[in-house]
């Protein structure tokens, strides 16, 4: 598959996906990518780092134009942690740890992103609005608590699987809670 193609189907998932989750600028969009997978081969097993320039392109050029940020996923060799820029661990409070995400220890797609950032770093957990997962590599657990799946139009990027989730807020209360803002609803006494 051609990189330019590739990079169109990022484009167009991250599109779909941010208007699907009604993403918001400051909000948290979490990418994980398995190039091997996008290139057809198995996942971990054939990383490619012009795979994950073309996919990190297309999903910047959306994220630039919502304003959203995007945290990356590193593979389980870094125990899925995630890049992001310093900026947005800040806003968080997210905490920083020590390490450098490479092809063999991170990935493909999280390296690149490293080195793509302005002031890169990586933190151990997060709790994203969104997420797209593309090649399988479960990124559920970096979502909000109540995830949501979201069915795109497009189901692959390159040859990889994807799937991804939008999140919502807890519904909490009981047989007389309500959950959407009414003008008739009655005030408890």
């Amino acid at each position: 598959m051609e990189l330019a193609a590739i990079e169109q189907q990022a484009r167009q998932l991250v599109e779909e996906i941010a208007g699907l989750a009604e993403l918001r600028a400051g909000q948290i969009l979490v990418i994980g990518c398995s190039t091997s997978e996008v290139l057809g081969k198995h996942i971990g097993k054939a990383g490619s780092r012009d795979a994950a320039a073309a996919i990190y392109r297309g999903i910047r050029s959306v994220q630039e134009q919502r304003g959203f940020a995007v945290a990356f996923q590193c593979c389980e060799h870094l125990n899925r942690a995630l890049v992001v820029e310093r900026e947005v661990m800040e806003r968080y409070g997210l905490e920083e740890v020590s390490v450098v995400p490479v092809p063999t220890a991170g990935g493909s797609m999280a390296a690149h992103a490293f080195a793509q950032f302005a002031d890169a770093v990586v933190v151990e957990n997060i709790r994203a609005h969104a997420g797209i997962d593309i090649g399988d590599t479960f990124i559920g657990m970096h979502l909000k608590q109540v995830a949501v799946p979201v069915r795109p139009s497009q189901r692959t990027v390159g040859e990889a699987h994807v799937t991804a989730a939008r999140t919502r807020p807890k519904l909490i209360g009981g047989a007389r809670a309500v959950y959407e803002v009414a003008p008739q609803n009655e005030s408890c006494t």
